[in-house]
């Protein structure tokens, strides 16, 4: 009679409830009862039948509890407000190009030509280190604009969510081009004097899908950390990735990238569930590296001036790398979300194809559009916009996030997103239960995706 007692203990620790130790209470109490009034024969045959009942109770309770995977909710985010006097517009931005003299007239007209057609407004916003005359791209004010970005972010999380950052147990950070050491989330637990158990990750490399790879890396981990809180800063630094050569591939980095970032709290306690905003329904990676093609479509490195910048292949073989990794993630993305009827539409339209491989029967793309109420496309530039616009039918309420956060804020690379879904909520309204569906590009190739249910009406 040792074994059970120990093994209920164990199960009150994994799920918090004590319905199993009422029910051996009352177990124990009928046991007692039956003693007094049958011989010691009959007594241990039934003590023997309750306590292997009550074995394989809490042997089945372990195995769900065990198997059972852990909600991940989204309780708030914030995006970076970067100050007025960081505000450029188009003419300001060709006048700083042209006082600086370090372009030549060709990359000048270039980027003259190209900065009104990127679908950027006029107030977007640059880092203090190229707003400055002469521009001043070292490694201090790369680190002051890394600063200035996660500090305005987490400052406002943390005062929105009332949650101090030593009660932090995950820290996840996501930034491109700038990877210094110490790292961005070494600065972060520094600034904020995080717990020294604070599991921290610093991604860097992954290109304007990493914040969806963020998420997705703080999901597993909330699946083995129970009762745990997880941070995700996703941002890009731009100061000395400025380009100032003539190679026209690589200056079209310098017209669409602009300041941003957000910082996003997840966690897994049933605490925050009343609270939070989302929880997670599904995400999915994709990667095309083993594609050259792919591969080289968002490349860094030095142009024949030895000048480093960032070189984007051209618009129409971009889009066709775009369309190969966004069909490879929706057919894992597609059975998960996708209703019955479109599933056998597109299952009916595949079988048809493949028995009559002479008729030119057009391949069906299932309408997306009934699964999601809510879309944040990577607002990467007008091309891929436009791109996406065309080939899903989509309407322009379906893509005026991604189309509003280019135009008043650019390419915040990875944070887009973020930009966007703070549109949907103070623009669309966001109902209970209603979903949303985050899609984002990157160099390697990849194309992300995460789906969010809402939780509450966010208006």
């Amino acid at each position: 009679m040792i074994l059970p007692p120990i093994l209920i203990n164990s199960m009150i620790v994994y799920s918090n409830t004590r319905s199993l130790t009422d029910l051996y209470v009352r177990m124990q109490a009928e046991i007692q009862a039956l003693r007094v009034q049958h011989h010691d024969l009959d007594l241990y045959l039934v003590t023997a039948f309750f306590t292997s009942v009550l074995l394989l109770l809490i042997f089945m309770g372990i195995l769900y509890l065990s198997r059972r995977a852990k909600t991940v909710y989204l309780v708030d985010f914030t995006t970076f407000q970067a100050p007025d006097e960081l505000k450029v517009s188009h003419d300001y931005f060709m006048k700083h190009s042209k006082e600086i003299n370090v372009f030549p007239q060709e990359a000048i007209d270039f980027q003259e030509k190209l900065v009104y057609k990127t679908g950027l407004g006029n107030e977007t916003y640059l880092p203090p280190g190229i707003m400055s005359m002469p521009p001043n791209v070292n490694m201090e004010m790369a680190r002051k604009e890394a600063e200035m970005v996660f500090t305005g972010c987490l400052d406002d999380l943390f005062a929105r969510t009332c949650v101090k950052p030593r009660e932090v147990d995950i820290l996840i950070v996501n930034c491109s081009l700038f990877c210094p050491t110490p790292s961005t989330a070494a600065m972060i637990m520094n600034k904020y004097k995080m717990r020294s158990d604070t599991m921290s990750y610093n991604l860097g490399g992954m290109g304007c899908s990493a914040s969806i790879i963020s998420i997705d890396l703080a999901k597993h981990l909330l699946q083995v950390k129970p009762n745990a809180v997880a941070v995700v800063v996703s941002y890009e630094n731009i100061t000395q990735n400025w380009y100032r050569g003539c190679e026209r591939s690589m200056l079209v980095t310098n017209t669409l990238f602009r300041v941003g970032g957000a910082a996003i709290l997840l966690s897994n306690r049933s605490k925050d569930s009343w609270r939070a905003k989302y929880k997670l329904f599904a995400s999915v990676r994709t990667t095309k590296a083993e594609n050259d093609k792919a591969f080289n479509s968002v490349y860094q490195l030095e142009d024949k001036d030895n000048i480093k910048g960032v070189r984007l292949a051209s618009g129409r073989e971009l889009l066709e790398v775009i369309g190969d990794a966004l069909k490879t993630n929706l057919s894992v993305l597609g059975p998960m979300v996708l209703p019955w009827s479109e599933q056998i539409k597109f299952f009916v339209n595949f079988c048809q194809r493949r028995l009559s491989p002479h008729k030119k029967i057009p391949s069906y793309t299932p309408n997306f559009k009934t699964a999601f109420q809510h879309l944040c496309i990577h607002a990467g530039g007008r091309a891929v916009i436009d791109g996406l616009e065309q080939n899903f039918r989509l309407s322009p309420y379906d893509v005026e996030p991604s189309r509003a956060t280019l135009f008043r804020y650019g390419n915040t690379s990875s944070s887009s997103i973020w930009y966007e879904l703070n549109y949907i909520e103070k623009r669309h309204k966001v109902k209970k239960g209603e979903k949303v569906w985050q899609l984002s590009f990157g160099s390697g190739f990849k194309c992300n995706s995460a789906v969010w249910v809402s939780l509450r009406d966010i208006e």
